[in-house]
């Protein structure tokens, strides 16, 4: 049975770590191939994010990593594409500002289904939480180059506000590794989302390891 993360009965048990696979980052390497390093490593979510692919085949690559992950009892979420999320069965999706607008995907995607959002503002998380958010993305806590053209960072004390706001998981994202991660988790996030940090490494598995250990030892979890 995978965990429950979010929704009514929060079940965080241990900080999350929720990896973003990116095609571009990842130096040839599958999106299968990343995901199941990533979960050796001790992911707890897995993001499938990849902005080439078309529909069909995305949903093929979705099918694929649903059984893989579900297999490991770890989550898996779909990013932008809704209907991608339901024609796959995935456990969420997650949508930015630019996507369809919460509300109607709340409509399309009803719980117990995940739909995470990204804010930046304490006001954009309370009205993405009033919409039907289960979760949040908040970012970028530190600079980052995974997107064109991003955002300055917002830095920890955006995410201690936020966090501090409203009453949904805060997950931190952009630019965290194993050095900062657990910076964000003693500023109150639940987890942490990465992505070059983790996809782009050489050793993916071992770089998933590192976080998750960061990530365990700031919330006070016993080590494995």
């Amino acid at each position: 049975m995978r965990p429950s993360f979010f929704g009514e009965k929060l079940e965080v048990i241990r900080p999350l770590l929720h990896v973003v696979t990116d095609p571009v980052l990842a130096g040839g390497r599958s999106h299968r191939e990343i995901a199941e390093a990533a979960l050796r490593g001790g992911a707890d979510i897995i993001q499938l994010r990849d902005k080439n692919l078309d529909l069909t085949r995305l949903v093929e690559a979705g099918l694929a990593l649903r059984i893989l992950v579900h297999d490991a009892g770890k989550l898996l979420v779909i990013n932008d594409q809704v209907e991608v999320a339901r024609a796959v069965d995935a456990d969420g999706a997650h949508l930015g500002p630019e996507d369809l607008p919460l509300g109607q995907a709340r409509e399309l995607w009803p719980r117990p289904k995940i739909l995470g959002a990204s804010a930046r503002t304490e006001e954009r998380a309370l009205l993405l939480e009033a919409q039907g958010a289960d979760y949040l993305g908040v970012g970028p806590v530190f600079g980052t180059k995974t997107k064109e053209n991003a955002p300055p960072a917002i830095g920890l004390e955006t995410i201690t506000r936020v966090a501090k706001a409203v009453k949904i998981p805060v997950i931190g994202i952009g630019g965290i590794n194993a050095v900062n991660a657990a910076q964000v988790i003693r500023a109150g996030a639940m987890g942490v989302a990465v992505i070059s940090s983790v996809v782009g490494a050489h050793d993916v598995e071992a770089a998933a390891r590192e976080i998750r250990r960061a990530l365990d030892e700031a919330a006070g979890f016993p080590l494995e």
